[in-house]
């Protein structure tokens, strides 16, 4: 069983940073699964934010590349998302994200909310 735990959203002001982070529970070596973050904005569908590999390599939306940036620390089974440049687009609850490469099993946790005012 895998168990993700995010923290660090809140609210900020257009062009500011934030850092979220994600901690994951399991009883396997991190390395085995694709880890990253995905976002809901109010009334609207989830959708990619990026993605992470277990050897680091990453993958973005267009609408966030060059702004935010995804990484991951496995000896803390652990994957981070910096913001920067934030803009009010961005408010959405935040999902952190974890699939095993082999079976394929996908994994949430429970959502933080980022809201980036004007």
């Amino acid at each position: 069983q895998v168990q993700l735990v995010e923290s660090g959203g809140g609210l900020v002001q257009a062009g500011g940073s934030l850092r979220l982070s994600c901690a994951a529970s399991m009883n396997t070596v991190v390395t085995v699964y694709t880890m990253g973050w995905y976002r809901q904005p109010p009334g609207k569908q989830r959708e990619l934010v990026g993605i992470i590999s277990g050897g680091g390599s990453t993958n973005y939306a267009n609408s966030v590349r060059g702004r935010f940036t995804i990484s991951r620390d496995n000896a803390k089974k652990s994957v981070y998302l910096q913001m920067n440049s934030l803009k009010p687009e961005d408010t959405a609850v935040y999902y952190c994200y974890a699939r095993q490469i082999v079976s394929r099993n996908e994994y949430w946790g429970q959502g933080t909310q980022v809201t980036v005012s004007s």
